[in-house]
């Protein structure tokens, strides 16, 4: 990657315009290749993995049953292409992206952009976050930069865009309009995304309205930093900013549950939920959890019983199989009939490169050595999710920082819930220092705009979620340390694929109510994270 510098005054004139397209077929495209975050955001992966993503795509289109020189595979590891990208497989028929570490499911698209765009020539804008690192714009913002500066234009507005920034392209500054604060920016050259025959139109700008900008659309900038937070609201809530403040709970750590299956019935008068109707004058209830997590750097209690030795959880969860199907392994893209494709990287005593197991509940085959590399590169908890169909084996815990969820009850109703008051949750987490299981074990990770407030309705289906947010908090599931997908900024707590409604007025932001779907999905999103009714204690 290269990184064009800026120089003095007339940016525009020392880099020049983008270099010259050579003639290509018209019906021809340049494809970018792109991942949607939990906020309806399409990121574009690097032009050298978009490139090995279509190469990959155009092999299994034209398979039509036979094995192609890059395999009969129906998925594509992403960690072959950039290292970094190890934990990640793309999923080809139901196009999506698999983390095997967390069970994280992302979809994934094919965005088209004109021959003589920014993507075609390599060429992306980043701007710096709070600790120095470089993020990159989306593509269609990159896009727009790069034609006003092949244009000479020296301010640059992206409102346009949806992004309440201006951008100076003689200083490289990116301006908030409405707080001032500013940040640099930087040009960018890397490898060119990959060029395809297309028999449609081509999208033509970042703000053209093509039928593939429309069905595209909405994908506009988080307006707010603190968007997943409501520390800026708080005086919203009167009670809140008086001198009657809740009595302080004791702090009871979160005992283990139960896994012997039994199915526990949901009650009411659960002992660390408030009980409804009993708010104090000052409009919030009395605090009824208040339950710090362990240390990030010690074993949780949730992991107290897991097996320690991986080669254990291989024989726990699958059956050997001594005649494999002439299939493809989808971890290491080989025939299950020949060796792992993760022989040379991963060693065992027990477990050759040459077996395969069959998980016991869903019976999808892999090489035992895959899975044994999948489980060395998570979160060794003592579970395995099946790369194929997601289903959990153990108990899946997660790698959530030290914290505290604390839970109130309102007498106000949310949107569309008129008839019950509402579940306050506050979520408390502070900055500290990475631990093993984290991305960079050592190193300071950010907690940026805690405590978050969170709301449900004070109905049975409401206190059913909260019932199994209490579990998945204690598994470490709710938070994990990675990547903001708002700012992207790296090493900071965010959000872990179990959405929260964190606007209780409105749903301006698409994060309140009313959303009569909100609990469906988000049970939904807990069962995907192995929390069920089915793991309650009583």
């Amino acid at each position: 990657m290269a990184v064009v510098p800026s120089a003095g005054s007339g940016a525009a004139g020392t880099f020049g315009p983008l270099a010259a397209v050579p003639f290509l077929h018209p019906n021809m495209a340049v494809a970018v290749w792109e991942w949607k975050n939990e906020f309806n955001c399409w990121r574009p992966y690097s032009g050298k993995v978009s490139c090995y993503i279509e190469q990959f795509m155009q092999a299994h289109q034209n398979q039509k049953g036979h094995r192609a020189a890059l395999g009969n595979a129906s998925s594509i590891c992403l960690g072959q292409v950039d290292s970094r990208l190890a934990p990640y497989i793309i999923d080809i028929p139901n196009m999506v992206q698999f983390r095997q570490d967390t069970g994280t499911v992302r979809n994934v698209q094919k965005t088209l952009y004109p021959l003589n765009s920014a993507p075609g020539c390599g060429v992306y804008w980043e701007w710096m976050t709070d600790e120095g690192s470089w993020t990159a714009y989306e593509m269609a913002v990159s896009d727009f930069l790069e034609k006003c500066f092949a244009a000479r234009q020296h301010i640059v507005d992206l409102g346009c865009l949806g992004y309440n920034y201006s951008i100076d392209l003689n200083c490289f500054i990116q301006t908030n309009k409405t707080s001032g604060f500013q940040r640099k920016i930087q040009r960018c050259v890397d490898t060119p995304y990959p060029v395809i025959p297309t028999a449609g139109p081509v999208h033509k700008a970042a703000t053209c309205s093509c039928q593939q900008c429309l069905v595209s659309g909405g994908v506009g900038p988080i307006p707010s930093r603190l968007r997943h937070s409501m520390s800026n609201q708080l005086n919203s809530f009167p009670s809140l900013g008086s001198s009657q403040s809740p009595p302080a709970a004791s702090s009871v750590p979160y005992a283990k549950p139960s896994l012997s299956g039994t199915k526990s019935r949901l009650s009411a008068n659960s002992p660390w939920l408030p009980a409804a109707g009993n708010v104090p004058s000052n409009g919030f209830s009395s605090l009824s959890l208040s339950v710090p997590l362990q240390r990030h750097n010690k074993v949780h209690q949730a992991l107290a019983d897991a097996i320690s030795d991986p080669e254990q959880i291989m024989k726990k969860f699958l059956d050997k199989i001594d005649s494999p199907p002439d299939e493809d392994c989808i971890i290491c893209m080989e025939k299950l009939t020949a060796a792992s494709g993760y022989g040379d990287v991963t060693q065992s005593k027990t477990v050759q490169p040459e077996m395969v197991g069959k998980l016991k509940k869903c019976g999808h085959a892999f090489h035992m050595l895959c899975l044994l590399a999948m489980y060395n590169n998570g979160n060794k908890d003592g579970s395995l999710q099946c790369p194929s169909c997601k289903a959990i084996y153990g108990e899946k815990t997660g790698t959530q920082p030290s914290g505290k969820m604390d839970v109130y009850t309102l007498p106000h109703s949310l949107p569309g819930h008129p008839d019950c008051g509402t579940i306050h949750i506050m979520y408390t987490i502070v900055p500290g220092i990475q631990g093993p299981e984290h991305p960079n074990p050592g190193k300071p990770y950010t907690a940026r705009g805690f405590p978050r407030h969170c709301f449900l309705p004070d109905n049975s289906k409401g206190r059913k979620v909260l019932e199994l947010l209490h579990v998945a908090w204690k598994r470490r599931l709710v938070f994990t340390v990675g990547v903001s997908s708002t700012t992207g900024e790296t090493d900071t707590v965010v959000w872990n694929e179990i959405h929260h409604k964190t606007e209780m007025g409105s749903n301006k932001s698409g994060h309140g109510f009313p959303d009569p779907n909100y609990l469906n999905n988000v049970l939904a999103e807990l069962a995907a994270q192995g929390v069920t009714e089915d793991c309650l204690g009583h």
